[in-house]
């Protein structure tokens, strides 16, 4: 079956089903692929599972037309048809108003709106804990929320902005923990659970709910 390999200094092999239902290989340097595809070979009843579960909850894309809900901030919103008034998506605080288009107009939306809400929770996370960051970039991806470099430099999904503010702050925090811990070790753990007490709720919110937020 097809495959996607990762390669690294781990010492296990490891198995993901992505958003996309693909299957995802991480493996240590030196182990052959005849090995790894071994393995694969014996997870397959796991994987066809998983993929088919994967399948059945991937969500349909919307249509962009009157009644539509789109998620905004851990809620759910109607879109309002308003072709008299000037082009773009607007929200009133309870209903998105779209002239013409869609997925573009709700992309620009939603990375404005990340720039005004979720950017100044990072600085303040930042300050207030003194983690020290280099650059930040906002990008849309299929399969990661955040992540940070071995240069501090910080990339975050703006999609995040359809979540609530506590899963916002969860993949905020998680990146800044790795500019100085590049690992997901117990010291790294505690010091998210040092900023953000909660952060296993956060953490299962986007486990179970993340796919929603590609649906667009």
């Amino acid at each position: 079956m097809d495959y996607q390999l990762i390669r690294s200094q781990r010492k296990t092999l490891s198995l993901q089903i992505n958003q996309n239902a693909e299957l995802i290989v991480r493996a240590p340097n030196r182990l052959s692929v005849k090995k790894i595809e071994q393995f694969i070979d014996e997870k397959s009843d796991w994987i066809d599972k998983k993929s088919s579960s994967m399948h059945a909850n991937k969500p349909r894309k919307p249509s962009y037309t009157e009644g539509k809900k789109f998620l905004y901030l851990g809620n759910e919103y109607p879109l309002n048809i308003d072709t008299a008034n000037a082009k773009g998506l607007r929200f009133d605080g309870q209903t998105f108003s779209l002239s013409t288009g869609g997925k573009q107009e709700f992309l620009a939306y939603y990375k404005a709106a990340f720039k005004k809400i979720a950017l100044p929770r990072l600085e303040y996370y930042a300050k207030k804990h003194h983690l020290n960051y280099n650059q930040v970039r906002l990008k849309t991806q299929k399969t990661l929320w955040g992540s940070c470099s071995s240069a501090n430099n910080i990339n975050l999904n703006y999609l995040l902005i359809m979540a609530p503010m506590s899963v916002v702050d969860y993949v905020i925090v998680h990146e800044l923990c790795h500019t100085i811990h590049k690992n997901h070790s117990k010291d790294f753990w505690h010091l998210v659970g040092q900023i953000l007490p909660n952060y296993k709720a956060s953490k299962s919110w986007l486990k179970e709910h993340g796919h929603k937020l590609q649906n667009l």
